[in-house]
């Protein structure tokens, strides 16, 4: 399911092995078959043995007694001084939900820069902080003009993070249930005729995987917006059922799928067997 993951069972025991580029985690059921499978790799290619991972592709990794942390703090204080948001004072919301934000048909007002600090932002947001998805996948339709009223909403953004740099993700348990949380909103610019799909998933007590992104058709209604969101959360489902079930030794038969959304009239068509087929 993933070409960057590769996994080997043998007599009961398992090993997973997730390459990035050159940089490498390998990790499984017992330290035997983690050592051994380091000897022989390194016996094919020149390796460096990094130890206990610490941190990987600018993640943290920490430890907490029975939890596990990955935490990007240090990523966002430098993200902060850098374009210098550090001393600024922060405020308790990454995204004011009153804002109506447009196109700009203006001059744009240093677009080098934003689109500079939204890649950084990309960066932070898909790796570690899923709380701020929505409000960079706002701001990055505006990467080509940004007007002043972007930049207000990048600084609200930035002081939220300067408020909230200890944030991580936590996993302090295993738990069997894979769980998704799907939503939408209603259109909620003046000029844009679509609206913004949203799901993120859950499982082992921590986040696993989220999205914010526009819808690619034009919905009527907001039962249809959320019904589209709805079926993007599915398509992600499927993924990570199909991938659970390659990985997970435990998880047998396959692991069961609950995926939350808060629309009555969506639930209904979406269990409506009969809508579908039409």
């Amino acid at each position: 399911m993933d070409k960057c993951v590769y996994i080997k069972s043998e007599n009961g025991e398992c090993v997973i092995i997730c390459l990035y580029v050159d940089d490498m985690l390998i990790f499984g059921t017992c330290i035997d078959i983690v050592s051994k499978t380091k000897l022989f790799l390194e016996s094919k290619f020149e390796m460096k043995d990094m130890g206990e991972t610490s941190v990987i592709l600018g993640v943290k990794v920490l430890r907490k007694g029975d939890s596990i942390l990955l935490s990007q703090e240090q990523y966002t204080q430098k993200l902060l001084r850098k374009f210098g948001y550090y001393d600024f004072k922060s405020v308790s919301t990454p995204y004011d939900a009153n804002s109506k934000l447009m196109k700009n048909r203006g001059e744009s007002i240093s677009q080098s820069q934003y689109a500079q600090i939204i890649g950084s932002l990309l960066h932070l947001m898909s790796f570690s902080r899923p709380d701020i998805a929505y409000a960079v996948s706002r701001l990055n339709r505006y990467t080509q003009y940004p007007s002043q009223d972007h930049w207000d909403a990048f600084a609200r953004l930035m002081r939220y993070l300067r408020g909230t740099m200890d944030y991580a993700i936590e996993y302090s348990g295993f738990l069997a249930m894979l769980e998704g949380y799907s939503d939408a909103n209603w259109i909620s610019d003046s000029d844009e005729t679509k609206s913004t799909s949203g799901y993120v998933f859950t499982l082992g007590s921590g986040t696993i995987t989220w999205r914010s992104a526009k819808q690619t058709i034009i919905a009527r209604s907001t039962m249809e917006s959320e019904l589209f969101a709805l079926e993007m959360t599915g398509s992600e489902a499927e993924w990570l059922k199909n991938f659970l079930i390659n990985i997970l030794l435990r998880m047998k038969p396959t692991p069961s799928v609950s995926i939350h959304c808060d629309c009555q009239s969506t639930i209904v068509i979406a269990k409506n067997n009969l809508q579908w087929k039409e």
